[in-house]
């Protein structure tokens, strides 16, 4: 079965890992979406757009790069580490010092205390190993599968236990950070190579070159995903931002994990075969109908019964997101689509493809995001987000047509 083997054997894992880890988030959300009100969520919200914002504005794409390599990478190591540890001073530094000014954007002063607190997350994140990424890149599934599970029960029996105790969003942020000590501390424990304080500007140059259309696919992905959230925050308000934020988590959560899973396991595939055409393309063929094979049917149950899925889920103080999660329904089945090909274009180091792409969806999105959300409230702004991922459908058909027959 050759890679083929490899792949299905990483689905496994994967899959292991997300149906361990969702378990428990399901389990999480269950508790939590009874102690918190919507307008907490809402809080808790603008505090992780802020850190996935400045992430994504410096990711250096270094996990991408490192799987990429067909040669060792145990000499990227140390010059990766201090630039990831450079970054997170940086982020969490800018988190700190803006605060009060993103508190009073989206006019909350309850953010101001998350804030400073969740910049932690981003220092100590910057410390992690960065020999992590060869878990992926050596197909060792297994492993990833012990690392992330431990990582998640971690996060979660923490943010579970804080939140009963404290009743605030601020648990949810303690928990974020004591995920991330405890990842820092384990990457070091059980992945070698160690980093060392060793610089390598060679390397520095290769990575940021390597890296520029990385973080520019990074950029626009992050505002296509969250400029909705920005805007449904600051003209509606906190507490809708929370439904809001909440209905796209449950729609999302299904279906990611299934197109996440497959897509993760064959991008190092699609590296490892970019050189045989007829693999190649049998491999994709693959993926994507087992992607739509998986995804549509839970697409369907959320689109047609919306109101008994939160009821379940998250209680009846969150049915008003209904309506939203019916459109979401049919968003993330589009999105799901779009994940074979990203990971075909990733693993043939067409990193600039994703960013065409990227940009295309950002484009639809933030022409129709304001007037819509003006007119329509919360189903204005997710029939922008929806209009944004159409728009990008014929020019991943023009890309991957294109890109598979040259080979």
């Amino acid at each position: 079965m050759g890679y083929t083997k490899d792949a299905v054997k990483g689905v496994m894992w994967l899959s292991g890992f997300r149906m361990a880890t969702r378990a428990f988030s399901l389990i999480k959300t269950f508790i939590i979406a009874r102690i918190l009100t919507p307008a907490q969520f809402g809080v808790f919200g603008i505090a992780t757009i802020s850190l996935s914002l400045l992430e994504v504005l410096t990711e250096t794409g270094i996990n991408i790069l490192l799987t990429q390599q067909k040669k060792d990478v145990d000499s990227f190591i140390d010059t990766a580490w201090i630039v990831s540890i450079i970054r997170g001073c940086i982020i969490g530094a800018i988190i700190w010092l803006s605060s009060p000014l993103i508190a009073t954007f989206f006019n909350s002063a309850e953010a101001s205390r998350l804030l400073p607190l969740i910049s932690l997350v981003a220092v100590i994140r910057g410390f992690i190993n960065p020999s992590v990424a060869k878990f992926v890149k050596d197909l060792n599934f297994a492993k990833e599968f012990y690392y992330r599970t431990s990582i998640f029960l971690v996060e979660t029996i923490l943010s579970l236990v804080l939140t009963l105790l404290m009743r605030s969003p601020i648990a949810l942020v303690l928990g974020l950070v004591g995920g991330a000590i405890f990842e820092m501390i384990l990457s070091f424990v059980i992945i070698l190579p160690r980093p060392h304080f060793k610089f390598n500007f060679a390397i520095f140059t290769q990575v940021l070159h390597q890296g520029k259309w990385i973080t520019l696919s990074g950029i626009f992905s992050y505002l296509y995903m969250n400029i909705d959230n920005i805007v449904v925050g600051k003209v509606l308000g906190t507490s809708i931002l929370g439904v809001y934020d909440m209905a796209y988590k449950v729609s999302m959560l299904p279906i990611s994990e299934i197109t996440d899973v497959v897509g993760k396991a064959t991008f190092p595939v699609y590296v490892k075969i970019d050189n045989d055409t007829k693999r190649l393309k049998k491999a994709f063929l693959k993926t994507a109908s087992l992607m739509l094979m998986l995804t549509i049917p839970v697409g369907l149950v959320l689109y047609f019964f919306p109101e008994f899925v939160i009821s379940i889920l998250l209680g009846d103080q969150w049915l008003s997101a209904a309506p939203v999660l019916k459109i979401l329904a049919i968003y993330t089945i589009i999105r799901s689509i779009l994940t074979a090909p990203a990971a075909l274009f990733y693993g043939l180091g067409k990193q600039t493809i994703v960013t065409h792409i990227n940009f295309i969806s950002f484009i639809g999105l933030a022409l129709t995001i304001y007037p819509f959300t003006q007119r329509w409230g919360m189903i204005g702004a997710t029939g922008a987000v929806l209009f944004g991922t159409l728009l990008s459908l014929p020019v991943v058909a023009y890309y991957l047509r294109s890109t598979l027959s040259k080979r």
